[in-house]
């Protein structure tokens, strides 16, 4: 069969394309997400696409078109070394219609680093975030969490350091070689030696019915709301119903905050230190004996360590032997707020760095969503 256009070969479907393209740029955009706190659910959306674009090019390395499936990978290391020889050699070679032997290794490298960021990544988020169909996992193994985390990280960054070298080798080969490589996974067409590939019609709608599902399963992800992609096994807790001590004598002069953003010992240590309660007084008239014994039982048996919830667990490590009154005075809380100026503190909306609530929509109910931290004060 005759190619469509002389001296050069149909290579890339415009669904291999896409994908090509949906790899590169999810995995760049989760990568810049994952600075920003308040973006996790775009972070975890993105990433998702990264993942499903990764199972729909391993799948299609089976059952593609010709040039796209793994049996014409050249994997041959001879071949992979006399492939940088004649580089050098011969400025103006012939190019293979296909996979080259270090674009061969490249994609694979892709899929298996790229599969790791991504599973690490989903266990992350069930484990850690306890949110997502993983969530179940979040009591019994978040102790693995920090083994994950860097897994993740260190991963996330060796495919970012083989990402530069492969655009490196691209734009080597566009204009030190004239190969106009750029160009061949926008139009498809290769100048090279081969003949034009060709997609059946039942892969061809399979794959687009794919992407179709995968950009659906992007706005689920986005909505952020009580789905089982991204629900947290974590209840918003109803204080009033289940301390209605602590809810009425505590809520009375301040929202109540969460019992598990504190250890044992310090709320052991402000209940019994009623006496001077940040600079208050607080007498048997206001709260009674046993009220406080009451107050304080549930308040250990709610607190920091009794929790898998992340901040919690952050917080138990945070402090250790510690023993603060608040929240503010631990470790954690400093590195979490430390890029935010001190003058924002004073604002009127807030007026103090104590004044959770001005910022983290729903704390009083247990609610620390990343999605509900308001910056724009």
């Amino acid at each position: 069969m005759k190619n469509k256009k002389q001296g050069q070969v149909y290579v890339w479907p415009l669904c291999t394309r896409i994908v090509h393209w949906s790899i590169a740029f999810s995995f760049t955009i989760a990568f810049i997400l994952s600075f920003y706190e308040n973006k996790l659910n775009y972070h975890v959306a993105i990433g998702t696409i990264f993942g499903l674009m990764l199972v729909y090019r391993i799948v299609w390395g089976f059952i593609g078109p010709r040039y796209a499936t793994f049996n014409t990978f050249k994997l041959n290391l001879s071949q992979l070394k006399y492939y940088f020889v004649e580089k050098i050699e011969n400025r103006y070679r012939d190019i293979p219609a296909g996979h080259n032997p270090a674009s061969s290794w490249y994609t694979l490298l892709v899929l298996f680093l790229g599969s790791i960021i991504v599973t690490t990544g989903l266990l992350l988020y069930g484990i850690q975030e306890a949110k997502g169909y993983l969530s179940f996992l979040n009591s019994d193994y978040y102790q693995y969490s920090n083994i994950l985390f860097s897994i993740h990280i260190y991963t996330t960054y060796t495919l970012l350091a083989w990402v530069f070298i492969h655009i490196t080798g691209v734009l080597i080969e566009q204009f030190y070689h004239k190969t106009n490589m750029v160009f061949a996974m926008i139009t498809g067409y290769k100048k090279a030696k081969g003949e034009d590939t060709q997609l059946c019609q039942p892969k061809n709608i399979t794959s687009y019915i794919f992407l179709i599902l995968s950009v659906f399963v992007l706005f689920i992800i986005l909505d952020g709301k009580e789905n089982p992609f991204v629900k947290n096994r974590f209840a918003n807790i109803d204080y009033q119903k289940e301390s209605p001590i602590f809810y009425k004598k505590c809520g009375k002069c301040h929202k109540t905050y969460p019992t598990f953003l504190l250890t044992e010992k310090s709320w052991i240590r402000i209940v019994d230190g009623l006496d001077n309660h940040f600079g208050e007084r607080i007498t048997d008239q206001n709260i009674s004996k046993e009220e406080r014994i009451e107050i304080k039982n549930y308040l250990v048996t709610h607190s920091a360590e009794t929790s898998t919830r992340e901040v919690a667990v952050k917080i138990t490590a945070s402090v250790k032997d510690a023993r603060p009154r608040a929240i503010t005075k631990t470790k954690l809380w400093r590195d979490i707020h430390k890029d935010i100026p001190r003058d924002i503190f004073k604002k009127r909306e807030i007026k103090d760095k104590s004044n959770c609530f001005a910022c983290h929509k729903n704390i009083e109910k247990g609610d620390l969503e990343d999605i509900n931290i308001k910056y724009n004060y």
